[in-house]
């Protein structure tokens, strides 16, 4: 890491900016007879890391340094800002990351104003965290400490934030007393400060989530990024985020929606609305009902845009026929195919290749269950007939 930051690792990173990845080895080559082949090892990794990088953090990811599990692990910059705003608005000013990692999250903090204490026992991760404090000019509020988080005295700190390793040697660890430090001990931790976040797994059962918690699910582009356990925000409960826009759905504790018969129009549920158990808010805000009780696919007879669901109109209900599918969309001329199920056992790629979808229309299907039958949906994106502020 300091010989990257020296003055000839700097020039290697600059020439390697934007490079092709294949052709890095007659780069490599080249760059070889005017520097030393550890040093240009060195800074094409990082120069690939970078590349691979910018898709979590942008243009700033140019000027950051990462490790692979690095790059792998850290936090989005969209993520990180929003938890970052939310510490924020809670009127935190100083803040403990604890498992920091390569410093994404404590980036998006610094720039939020707050004071940031980063820690990670990994002495290399450590040195990345503080390059990268540094690189974007953020060193005066990002004190880096290499140290054991479990030893780490935060009583000069209003909140935490705290991202235990959820990975283990065999891949993922699902039980969050598993998690290094486990689950028991970021609790502790967060019962001596005023606020807290503690991340989590995704698929963490509700049953885990404390009394007095609010969690969090975060989707990113339709996709659910992550979960976090919020304390002392005053809105105990289940909540669902959705960026970029930042719509937010708290829950309710509505019951569940009723189930009946396909309407004109399907609302698919972001995967954050899902995973925080929020489908009957969704449901209602749309007039809606389920499809089946064990699906989260809502339906209605009317168009109700909402933030927290994209929404299809649909043309045909139908039972599940491989046969009659593959008739009715030769018969429409269907060439671009999107296929969505839940509740099914059959792939999307696997339909495709059996019904080879040939000719200038688009359509999608759904492959579920309606009412408890294997059924299929066929329609397309809604549109809002409604004309624009």
């Amino acid at each position: 890491m300091a010989a990257l930051r020296a003055p000839e690792g700097q020039t290697l990173l600059d020439e390697l900016r934007d490079h092709d990845p294949g052709q890095a080895l007659a780069l490599a080559t080249r760059l070889r007879r005017d520097h030393p082949a550890e040093l240009v090892s060195a800074a094409l990794t990082q120069a690939r890391l970078r590349q691979r990088a910018a898709a979590k953090f942008g243009a700033d990811a140019g000027r950051m340094y990462f490790t692979p599990d690095g790059v792998e692990q850290a936090t989005r910059t969209a993520v990180a800002d929003h938890r970052a705003a939310r510490f924020k608005a809670l009127g935190v000013t100083a803040l403990a990351d604890l498992c920091c990692g390569i410093g994404g999250d404590a980036v998006a903090l610094a720039r939020a104003g707050i004071r940031v204490l980063a820690v990670d026992r990994d002495p290399l991760t450590a040195a990345v965290a503080r390059a990268n404090a540094e690189a974007l000019g953020l060193a005066e509020l990002i004190e880096v400490r290499c140290a054991d988080v479990t030893e780490v005295d935060i009583s000069a700190y209003d909140a935490v934030f705290t991202d235990p390793a959820r990975r283990g040697g065999r891949g993922r660890i699902f039980d969050p007393e598993a998690y290094s430090p486990p689950l028991s001990w970021a609790l502790e931790v967060a019962g001596r400060v005023s606020h807290a976040a503690l991340k989590i797994a995704p698929g963490v059962p509700h049953e885990v989530v404390p009394e007095g918690a609010e969690a969090e699910w975060i989707s990113d582009g339709g996709d659910v990024k992550e979960a976090v356990l919020w304390f002392g925000t005053g809105t105990p409960g289940f909540r669902a985020t959705l960026l970029p826009s930042g719509a937010t759905l708290a829950g309710r504790g509505l019951p569940d929606p009723p189930t009946g018969p396909v309407g004109r129009f399907l609302y698919e549920p972001d995967g954050a609305v899902i995973r925080a158990h929020l489908v009957a808010e969704v449901a209602q805000q749309v007039d809606g009902r389920l499809v089946d009780a064990t699906i989260a696919y809502v339906t209605a007879d009317t168009l109700t845009p909402t933030p927290y669901a994209t929404a299809y109109e649909i043309t045909d209900v139908l039972p599940f026929n491989l046969k009659k599918l593959k008739a009715l969309l030769r018969e429409r001329e269907v060439g671009t195919l999107t296929v969505k199920k839940r509740g099914s056992a059959i792939e999307p790629e696997e339909l495709r290749r059996k019904i080879k979808p040939s000719g200038p229309n688009a359509a999608t299907v759904f492959l579920t269950r309606v009412a408890g039958a294997p059924s299929m949906l066929i329609g397309g994106p809604a549109v809002d007939p409604r004309p624009r502020p």
